[in-house]
């Protein structure tokens, strides 16, 4: 599944580079040095393992997708509107390979399912959640989101609401 998430990257490349798309060239290229460094990463581990999963791969797009979403906070508030764009264009060229995206409604249904699968409350169960979370959706959630709705779900919980 790796392997094939990498190819779609190099043929995406390849055709924004026939179409000279430039925005989507340079954001590629961007995805697949990053890939590349975590590659390297992995191999130095030595924990036999050559190449970053796809789970990986997809956390780390949303990694960059909130990058570019800080900054275009950052241009917009100093009314820098060009950089702003830019950064708009890139998050989507990242975004098509993502998986779709849970809604707000959707995250917050998958956290209290988890809550009580696990039986965890108060804020100590944070990361449990987090963790089931992330391996049952990997690549679909807004992890800050998840975070406060989780804060909030976990809260209420402990509260015996």
């Amino acid at each position: 599944m790796t392997a094939e998430l990498r190819e779609q990257f190099s043929e995406t490349l390849k055709k924004a580079m026939r179409e000279k798309n430039t925005p989507a060239v340079s954001t590629l290229r961007l995805i697949l040095a990053s890939i590349k460094d975590r590659d390297i990463a992995a191999r130095a581990r030595g924990d036999g393992e050559e190449q970053i999963t796809k789970d990986e791969i997809l956390a780390l797009l949303q990694t960059m997708i909130r990058q570019r979403q800080e900054s275009i906070v950052a241009y917009e508030s100093n009314k820098r509107a060009a950089q702003a764009e830019q950064e708009r264009l890139e998050i989507i060229v990242i975004e098509r390979f993502l998986p779709k995206q849970m809604n707000e409604k959707q995250i917050k249904e998958a956290i209290e399912h988890i809550v009580r699968e696990k039986k965890v409350s108060g804020l100590k169960g944070m990361s449990c959640v987090m963790s089931e979370l992330r391996k049952r959706h990997p690549g679909e959630v807004d992890f800050a989101l998840a975070g406060k709705i989780s804060k909030a779900t976990l809260l209420a919980s402990a509260n015996g609401q």
